[in-house]
């Protein structure tokens, strides 16, 4: 069992303002899932956006904290080759056990909510104009009070993967320290998920198998996303280092540096990109590679310098646009927001940067650079859990849903729009919001 960290009362003020920030990742996230759908269904989005966080935060207070847990509390464990490696928590369910008087667990309880909730809102960019609100509700809290706190505690509380380094000595074990895993890849795999079960928009694909472009409404909101979802993961980057990953009050600077330069080259590489492959710069693409970076800041925010955050950015940037039309072509993934690319793909990359990059400072004091020896495969196993168990899990987990309770509005609410048909007003009763690109469905 991994000891409770201890955080004096400067480092507990320090956390708790900067996880008040957090929501503001949410609201950032919600515009631009709103931005990059249709006119006509972006009372719906914003509204599942509340939604979703009001479901997560509910269930993960009443079930997901006390399976995720916290490092040196109580939990279940698996034994193989004679040690013992902790799979889920063993705490009470409604925080029963928390004293909320500044304490290491209590502050974990309250990053807690809002990180699961702005894992929650990631997969409704991918769902976007078809997916219904109550099912959207539903496919909420199996992953508030499943999917997400079964890892986080694998990560954050004292689980098998943060046991990989006194366990089997692979560096510190596996190292996210703001959620570039926890938070942004398995809200990533879920909106894979989301998008595979319910496949794509009418009209996004024609009779021979071509996507067409269904350009977002409002390129304002999403833009001015980006900005509110920095400033919220500049407190999410913070908050999760110094809490869940001991790192000192002083390179707090350092983490909110980094996750800066990160966004910034990321999305100055997207803009660029776009501009070299289509002679202008693209909007809602460049959104995309800002966020990317933003959710490959996350893991290695407080142990890489500032130009390896650079690169760490400028990589994130171009994968994500590489990735969007990749789904788009080769898988026929309708993902409008670019969910699983920005925060799926960008996740994973960021988890890699702190098996390439990662310094520490039990390696600093042997003045030996990079990772400890097996960061980077500690850091593999993460991704291959991801990919291989997490991926799978939340898949069941919704296609199981889905057979009860079905996810996909019905063909008339889609053609009508989300807002007219779940909420009986548009976002813009002055305009027009129907066309007719529901015909060009491919038979």
């Amino acid at each position: 069992m991994m000891p409770q960290p201890v955080l004096s009362d400067l480092a507990a003020l320090l956390c708790i303002a900067s996880i008040l920030m957090i929501p503001l990742a949410v609201a950032g996230l919600s515009l631009i899932n709103t931005g990059l759908g249709r006119a006509r269904s972006a009372s719906q989005m914003i509204l599942s956006s509340l939604c979703v966080f009001g479901v997560a935060a509910l269930v993960y207070f009443a079930f997901g904290f006390a399976w995720q847990g916290y490092p040196g509390g109580p939990g279940y464990q698996m034994f193989v080759a004679g040690r013992g490696w902790s799979w889920i928590a063993n705490s009470s369910f409604f925080l029963r056990n928390i004293s909320f008087d500044g304490s290491p667990a209590s502050l974990a309880s309250l990053f807690g909510i809002f990180s699961v909730a702005l894992a929650a809102v990631i997969p409704l960019g991918s769902g976007t104009e078809r997916w219904r609100l109550g099912a959207a509700c539903a496919s909420t809290a199996l992953f508030a009070g499943w999917t997400y706190p079964l890892f986080a505690h694998w990560v954050w509380g004292g689980g098998w993967l943060a046991q990989l380094g006194t366990g089997a000595g692979l560096g510190r074990g596996f190292v996210d320290a703001g959620g570039s895993g926890t938070i942004q890849a398995v809200g990533g795999l879920t909106a894979l998920s989301i998008a595979w079960i319910l496949g794509p928009r009418y009209g996004k694909y024609t009779v021979e198998g071509m996507p067409s472009a269904i350009p977002g409404h409002n390129s304002v909101l999403v833009l001015f996303g980006c900005l509110l979802t920095l400033i919220g993961w500049l407190g999410l980057n913070s908050a999760g280092s110094v809490l869940l990953n001991g790192v000192e009050l002083g390179q707090v600077i350092k983490v909110i540096l980094n996750t800066t330069l990160c966004a910034s080259a990321a999305g100055l590489m997207a803009a660029a990109f776009t501009y070299v492959r289509f002679g202008k710069p693209d909007a809602s693409l460049t959104a995309n590679g800002w966020v990317g970076g933003l959710a490959a800041s996350s893991a290695a925010c407080a142990f890489v310098v500032p130009a390896e955050a650079v690169v760490i950015g400028g990589i994130a940037g171009g994968l994500v646009i590489l990735s969007v039309e990749w789904l788009e072509l080769r898988l026929s993934v309708d993902d409008p927001s670019g969910s699983v690319s920005v925060h799926g793909v960008a996740g994973l990359w960021g988890i890699l940067a702190v098996g390439l990059f990662g310094r520490f400072p039990s390696s600093a004091a042997t003045g030996a650079s990079g990772a400890p020896a097996g960061q980077w495969l500690a850091q593999l196993v993460g991704i291959a859990t991801l990919i291989g168990f997490v991926l799978p899990l939340t898949y069941g987990l919704n296609w199981l849903l889905d057979r009860f309770y079905p996810l996909r509005v019905s063909p008339e609410g889609e053609r009508q729009g989300m807002d007219l048909y779940e909420l009986g007003a548009g976002a813009y009763p002055e305009f027009v919001t129907h066309s007719e690109e529901f015909m060009q469905r491919k038979l």
